[in-house]
This record gives C-alpha cells, structure tokens and sequence, in this order.
C-alpha cells in the first residue's frame, strides 16, 4: 500500500473516478476531510477486506488469550469465549 493522500470532500466529488483508480490500481488511499477534519477514508475493497480479516483474527486470538487465562486461574465468574465477545460487541468492557 503506498502513502495516503488527503482531498477535501469537493475534490473527491470533482475527481472520484480518479480517486478510485488511485485506490485500486495504485493501491494508495485517500483520507477525505470536510471543514479540515478527515471524516473518511476511501480504499480498494480487497485492501479493507485484508485489513478487516487481520482485526478479526486478531480480535480471536486476544478472546481466546483471555479465555484460557480464565480457565487456567480457575476463575469462579469467568464466562464464555461467546459472552466476552457478546460484551466486547455491546461495549461492556
């Protein structure tokens, strides 16, 4: 993947066919502002499904890491790998 590029919101409206054969061809991503602040980013869709597939297995090995710790210390209240992860996906942590 190669250095992103900042656009305002107009100039990706002006120029979004190129915007996204920057992203696919060249693989380089757009951070997209509105009033100076980056509110988006556009990239290939195989890119985000890589980065996406890295922070769910990263998100299992973690719950996982957890769980076994759990079950090692023999923790009364410990709960299940699908409880934390239905904690986790509630924001109860």
């Amino acid at each position: 993947m190669n250095e992103p590029v900042t656009a305002t919101m107009s100039e990706v409206r002006r120029h979004l066919a190129d915007t996204i054969d920057r992203a696919r061809h060249d693989r380089t991503p757009t951070f997209i502002t509105q009033r100076g602040r980056t509110t988006a980013v556009l990239l290939d869709a195989d890119e985000y499904r890589r980065m996406l597939h890295i922070v769910r297995s990263a998100e299992d090995a973690w719950l996982h890491r957890l769980a076994d710790e759990a079950e090692r210390e023999g923790r009364e209240q410990s709960v299940s790998l699908e409880e934390m992860a239905a904690q986790l996906a509630r924001g109860d942590t």
